[in-house]
């Protein structure tokens, strides 16, 4: 579905809603540190990043569970029918000096509630072909 098209239910579990890729660069790390006021260095400093055994500097994790449930916000076009979302972080999400990362995701319906007028909608995300994020969930509410 583009973003063109109006959001019309029904919807059926296995629908894709929506998808999108998301670059990150250690810039993009330093704004969010600014915007959010998480400072810890191993989100732009990879002597500190190694010093604590990991394998480089990480973007924060409430980045990347924000990036994730974005293409379902924008399918919506109403933040406001977001009800619930949770997450299991998995695996960091490097974010290379000078080849930065890419955040993909993908967007899927997997239940649909007809009394309750909700879908689940179940977000894959991943960063070089592994999954970043487990149980990515995103409760909405359906027009």
């Amino acid at each position: 579905m583009t973003s063109d098209e109006v959001l019309v239910h029904p919807f059926v579990p296995g629908d894709v809603v929506a998808e999108a890729t998301y670059h990150l660069t250690r810039e993009s790390l330093v704004r969010y540190a600014g915007a959010s006021g998480d400072f810890n260095a191993i989100h732009y400093r990879d002597d500190v990043a190694a010093e604590v055994g990991l394998p480089g500097v990480l973007a924060h994790g409430m980045l990347t569970m924000g990036l994730a449930v974005q293409p379902v916000v924008d399918w919506l076009r109403d933040p406001a029918r977001v009800l619930d979302y949770q997450v299991r972080f998995t695996r960091p999400v490097v974010v290379h000096p000078t080849e930065g990362a890419d955040v993909s995701v993908r967007a899927v319906i997997g239940k649909v509630d007809e009394a309750e007028r909700t879908a689940r909608i179940d977000l894959t995300v991943t960063v070089e072909g592994g999954t970043v994020l487990g149980k990515a969930q995103v409760l909405v509410r359906l027009p």
